[in-house]
């Protein structure tokens, strides 16, 4: 410390006084008399504040306020009346009222002795070191608070302010002198410090400190960011509280890392929920827009969006320039909006061309020069793409001033520009844009939106090969599947069928109505065990194995005797053809029913299907209780048929598990479900399939969780009219009367024309059975829709043999000649014996 040296007597050591809490002088030591000239009756139980030659500066002013020590110089006034400049160093010392005596500590003065005539006592100078230790404690303390990184201000129990440091002075933007002794809403009204205007209320009231993270922009600040501030009760040595600290950090970067990692987490959740290419660049924009950036724009290769391969990939697995694009998806603070319809190339040079050239992402701002050249060439807009036509096949702009919400010309001032790749291709760009008064993209940014995309990419190349792998698997189930159900004697029929959605991929599920011998019917639904194309190719196997097994006329539980050895046979095969250790599932249900319009017999057997429904004409349904069986595929088990005879006008509903089993509810509620909609007065069958349909599965935009067959047939009877037979006796005799039964039966049906090639048939039918069978032999005409049916059964159980007749044999020419004259011939066994039949359509009668 330094002082005028004439003011000054070499017998001083320290200056020395004790000021207290009303700031009346209680000490004067000899030093501070040698200092200043004050004699210590002259000054003791006067004011301090007479002593003093300026007013004291801000920094002691708050350190008085907070009953902090504080260093510094001070100008005192001399006895002679002139100013001297003292250093001075003040300690607080609390006594037990809470009241605060200060003690002021000068230094030496230049030149001075440690020592003289008039030195102090040891117990004074001893004191006086120790007191300034502690001086220089409070020194340090000070200069912590003064110059901390954090943000602090203090406030008193009036909640007016009483200081703040370097850090919160430069926040606030304006000058301590501005904003002491006014509280923190009057300093700055508004949000948040309305809010923490309350919370320091409440701390002052409780004592407990308090804490808030708050998003806002400082005053002194010109963007947004994040804080932490911390509310802290100030209390005296007794616990009382005397005031509130603020202490504000700044946890933007932590803040935005975390933001950054739920975005990732977020992007993970949301991208790629299904496996529908334009659906996943709906959730990358949707996910990134408004949030990560202000406005975002998805743009796929047009051969993507129509599950093509990538076409024209450049080496390293680019696109060249020129590529054809299409916006998939494009979107802001206002949500998603679809993309135009046409299709456009972005411009040579451009970020997004050079990014689908490359597959390198980059970062640019608003002045950079690729931007200022792209937005020159465009019209001044930002990046982006919009069709215009010309030479140029679009403008290249994401928002554009001709589309609605979206940022017009100068509406970005920092573009992301990220190229969309999967397994070494890229299959398009997306563009990130950020518009003045946010933070400018920067390289952690664009990491970010690296990984984000990157994973974009990965679920729209998944999608992507899911769509060519389900539409070859749709085209070849398609292929398998009846085009459109034959016309049919003996029932009315229709069919719906639903392949499962794209989560499940396509199924195996089948349906077929197929012509019988005797005007009948056969009504067949399945299901393979499983997905794609290799459940589609076993359901084509299958459903040919029972066309084929039913052209040889078996009864229901017999083909699915011989179907079941096929599916295991299958199974074999599979197992003999796969990598070792690899386990395919090969398994099928099958429900299988003929019906006769002539008995109106119903013959049906099932294995591991669900069992069909019967309404009757009065509107009632029931399931059929008909034995189970077990599924295809397990070998060795027998199934069982079960007979009954249904009144005309009944209706069968035939139906995949799909139907009636779903997340939403278990099977006996779709069951019930299905009854209840089949159930009532009868409508024509298209209604009825469509209301199954509505109650079973209410309109939503998803798709099924499984393939769905349906199959509803109603029965017709043949009457007496349509139908006529004759016993025969087995003798030579019998097959005049035979030819004669059929000529006048063919008279009285106006027939005539088709007599000849019908006596031929009959005279070869019946003499063969007369010659080679037994007892008892009948003859059955059937005139039913489109052709005529002759039928001639016997006892015996020897199917006849077609073969070619050489010159020397006198027989074996009429089963060839059956074959040439009708339509079609075949043999059925029953349990009495067989039948050999043969069909002439009735167009034949003109």
């Amino acid at each position: 410390m330094h002082a005028n040296a004439d003011r000054h007597s070499p017998t001083a050591t320290v200056p020395m006084a004790a000021v207290d809490a009303e700031g009346t002088v209680t000490l004067w030591s000899p030093a501070a008399r040698h200092l200043l000239g004050h004699a210590p009756g002259e000054v003791i139980g006067r004011p301090a504040a007479e002593l003093l030659g300026a007013p004291l500066p801000g920094p002691a002013l708050r350190a008085l306020a907070r009953s902090a020590p504080w260093s510094g110089v001070l100008t005192a006034r001399h006895r002679d009346g002139g100013a001297v400049r003292v250093t001075v160093r003040a300690h607080p010392c609390p006594e037990g009222d809470g009241r605060v005596q200060w003690v002021l500590l000068g230094a030496a003065p230049e030149g001075e002795a440690a020592a003289g005539p008039h030195a102090e006592p040891d117990a004074v100078l001893a004191d006086a070191a120790l007191k300034d230790a502690a001086l220089k404690d409070a020194a340090l303390k000070e200069w912590a608070y003064v110059q901390s990184p954090v943000a602090t201000a203090v406030y008193d129990r009036d909640l007016r302010l009483t200081g703040a440091n370097g850090e919160m002075l430069r926040l606030s933007g304006r000058p301590e002198e501005a904003m002491l002794g006014l509280q923190l809403t009057e300093i700055f009204p508004g949000a948040p410090f309305d809010e923490f205007g309350r919370l320091m209320a409440e701390v002052l009231r409780t004592g407990e400190a308090l804490r808030t993270d708050t998003f806002f922009r400082a005053p002194g600040q010109s963007r947004e960011r994040a804080w932490a501030t911390f509310f802290t009760p100030l209390k005296d040595g007794d616990g009382r509280v005397q005031g509130v600290s603020i202490a504000a950090i700044d946890r933007t970067e932590p803040h935005r890392a975390r933001e950054r990692l739920a975005l990732v987490n977020d992007a993970g959740a949301r991208i790629g929920t299904t496996l529908d290419v334009g659906r996943t660049a709906e959730e990358l924009a949707g996910v990134t827009a408004g949030g990560f950036a202000d406005f975002v724009s998805v743009d796929l290769l047009d051969s993507v969006l129509h599950s093509g391969d990538p076409a024209g990939a450049a080496p390293g697995g680019g696109q060249p320039d020129g590529a054809v694009l299409r916006r998939a998806a494009a979107g802001g603070h206002d949500g998603l909006s679809a993309g135009p319809p046409g299709m456009f190339s972005y411009a040579p040079q451009s970020p997004p061309a050079r990014a689908l050239a490359s597959g390198r992402a980059s970062v640019h701002r608003a002045d950079a020069p690729a931007i200022a050249a792209w937005w020159h060439d465009t019209g001044g807009a930002p990046p982006g793409g919009e069709v215009t036509g010309g030479a140029q096949a679009h403008r290249d702009t994401p928002g554009g001033p001709e589309r609605s919400g979206e940022p017009g010309p100068g509406g970005a001032h920092s573009v992301l520009v990220v190229p969309l790749r999967a397994r070494g291709t890229t299959l398009g760009v997306a563009l990130f844009v950020r518009h003045p008064g946010t933070e400018p993209f920067d390289a952690d940014d664009l990491l970010l939106a690296e990984e984000i995309t990157a994973r974009a990419g990965v679920c729209v190349d998944n999608a992507r090969r899911y769509a060519a792998e389900r539409s070859v698997a749709l085209t070849l189930q398609r292929s398998l599947l009846p085009g459109r159900l034959p016309e049919q004697t003996a029932v009315e029929v229709t069919s719906r069928y639903l392949p499962a959605g794209a989560q499940a991929g396509v199924g195996g599920d089948w349906f077929d109505v197929i012509p019988l011998s005797g005007a009948r019917v056969a009504l067949v639904v399945g299901d393979v065990v499983g997905h794609g194309l290799q459940a589609s190719a076993v359901m084509g196997r299958l459903r040919a194995a029972v066309r084929t097994l039913a052209d040889l006329d078996l009864p229901p539980d017999e083909l699915l005797t011989h179907l079941d050895d096929l599916v295991v046979q299958l199974a074999q095969d599979e197992a003999a053809e796969g990598a070792p250790g690899t386990v395919r599932e090969t398994g099928a249900t099958c429900l299988y029913v003929v019906y006769d319009p002539v008995s109106r017999s119903c013959v049906l057997a099932r294995a591991g299907h669900p069992a069909p429904v019967l309404v009757t004409p009065g509107g009632a349904a029931r399931f059929l209780d008909i034995p189970g069986g077990p599924p295809l595929g397990l070998g060795g088990l027998p199934f069982e048929s079960a007979e009954l005879r249904l009144p005309e006008g009944s209706l069968l509903a035939l139906y995949t598990d799909g139907l009636v089993e779903g997340h939403d509810h278990d099977i006996g509620a779709g069951l019930d479900g299905l009854r209840t909609a089949l159930s009532g007065p009868a409508a024509p069958l298209e209604q009825t399939c469509d209301a199954v349909l509505d109650a079973l599965l209410p309109r939503r935009p998803e798709r099924p969780t499984d393939d769905i067959a349906l199959l509803l047939a109603r029965t017709r009877a043949l009457d007496a009219s349509q139908v006529r037979s004759w016993d025969l006796p087995a003798e030579r005799s019998t097959v005049a009367d035979a030819r004669k039964y059929a000529s006048e039966q063919l008279a009285a049906w106006g027939l005539e024309e088709l007599g000849f090639t019908t006596e031929l048939v009959v005279s070869e039918l019946v003499t063969n059975a007369v010659r080679h069978a037994y007892a008892p032999i009948r003859l059955r005409l059937i005139r039913e829709r489109s052709s005529l049916i002759c039928e001639v059964s016997d006892a015996s159980s020897t199917s006849p043999r077609m073969r070619r007749a050489r010159v020397t044999d006198e027989g074996g020419r009429g089963l060839l000649l059956v074959a040439q004259l009708t339509e079609r011939w075949g043999t059925r066994f029953t349990a009495d014996g067989k039948t050999i039949w043969a069909a002439q359509p009735l167009a034949a009668a003109g």
